[in-house]
């Protein structure tokens, strides 16, 4: 193994012996960067052929850094993992976040990353074990931490899911609790009417009938944004549509925050991202109903943000419902086997989905400093897993939400 002076790359190595009565060894060599630029096209040949998801692309994380994570004072540390030849084999996409209390290891990207994890060759998981991660892992730990610029105080990694591809998220090795969250994922390798039919007769029937009732407003049209012009358009619908939502549920506006705004209309509207965005919107007749945005990767179609006008006259009969079910179509005919549903509890995702997704979270301290600041981290997170967990004590949580929202509407 060879070392090297600290500088902003440098290569480290560790070994990952194979199990006991195995024949071969299976040696990791670790590198970090802190530039993304001097990774990018290892980072996107791997991300190609790797095990993992749209927000460990190079794209997404590249994109959320230079319009959130540089105003944050977040600093990357992506640790890539090489075999002897030299083959890329997994990448951490870390990132030590220096706040006013502490210095936070955590994931580049991550509070817009439904799942956080690592990108994996197809075969990591048969190569390396649990407990040769664990030391692969304590040693990307030992590194940072005498690191000059990437000594962290505490290690807060969320939402991070239970496989990656067909394969166990190693990460789950370094001890996990359960996150107050599921996803949930449709399976679109079945006909669509098969598909359609895990929701109930009497659901169907109700669809059907709020289709038809929608239908007497004018055509009903799926309308796909291609032109940069027009993908902005519909994104700023989706935007004012939504903020109008998170006044009436009493959320934090997403889009207020600082770079977010800008970071969704450059991963829509960039034409070297196109591959990835997919933005629509459903008509009917001249009005635009409903928006949406969401993300294209590998095999899935990921479902992100969506939203309907609550002043329009047709939002009573279920525009929004109503361009979920033509987006499932739309994924299945254009051959994607998976539509991701994304993080949370709604009922449609219940009724919809096939695939209940386990998220994980871990939360350590390196220091004294670093203990007194994840405290109140684990008490919100233990809160939220408790009210989530309670459906009377969730469904009151939200009324008192939309209650608070509507207060401070008044007080405006």
């Amino acid at each position: 193994m060879l070392d090297a002076p600290l500088a902003d790359d440098y290569p480290i190595g560790v070994r990952a012996f194979a199990r006991p009565g195995s024949i071969a060894r299976f040696e990791i060599r670790l590198s970090i960067y802190e530039d993304l630029a001097a990774i990018e096209t290892d980072w996107r040949s791997f991300e190609a052929r790797a095990d993992g998801t749209v927000f460990q692309t190079y794209e997404w994380l590249s994109t959320w850094y230079r319009h959130i994570g540089a105003r944050r004072n977040v600093r990357p540390a992506i640790v890539v993992g090489r075999d002897v030849r030299g083959d890329m084999v997994i990448l951490l996409p870390l990132a030590v976040e220096c706040t006013a209390f502490a210095r936070r290891l955590g994931w580049l990207g991550s509070g817009l990353c439904d799942y956080n994890a690592p990108l994996l060759a197809g075969d990591f998981s048969r190569r390396v074990g649990a407990a040769h991660f664990e030391q692969v892992w304590a040693e990307v730990l030992a590194r940072l931490k005498s690191h000059p610029r990437l000594g962290f105080d505490l290690i807060q990694l969320d939402q991070m899911p239970e496989t990656i591809g067909s394969q166990q998220n190693p990460m789950l090795h370094v001890g996990v609790v359960p996150h107050p969250d599921r996803a949930y994922v449709v399976t679109l390798t079945d006909t669509w009417e098969r598909i359609y039919a895990r929701r109930s007769s009497s659901t169907r029937r109700h669809d059907r009938a709020k289709r038809n009732k929608l239908g007497e407003y004018g055509t009903i049209t799926l309308r796909h944004a291609v032109k940069s012009s027009e993908i902005a358009r519909t994104l700023e619908m989706l935007m004012s549509q939504k903020e109008r939502w998170f006044a009436t549920m009493g959320i934090g506006n997403l889009f207020a925050k600082p770079g977010y705004r800008e970071f969704f209309f450059d991963i829509a509207t960039n034409p070297d991202f196109r591959h990835l965005s997919h933005v629509c919107r459903l008509e009917i007749g001249n009005t635009v109903a409903a928006t949406s945005f969401g993300l294209t990767f590998g095999n899935r179609f990921y479902h992100i943000l969506s939203s309907y006008d609550r002043d329009a006259e047709p939002s009573k009969y279920g525009p929004g419902l109503a361009l979920l079910h033509d987006l499932l179509r739309l994924a299945k005919d254009r051959g994607f086997e998976k539509f991701d549903l994304s993080v949370g509890i709604e009922r449609y995702k219940h009724e919809w989905s096939d695939t209940e997704l386990k998220l994980y979270d871990h939360v350590s301290a390196a220091n004294l400093r670093g203990a007194c600041a994840m405290l109140p981290s684990v008490a919100r997170r233990q809160a939220k897993h408790w009210i989530k967990s309670n459906p009377s004590l969730w469904d009151f949580y939200r009324k008192a939400c939309v209650y608070a929202g509507s207060l401070r509407g008044v007080r405006r």
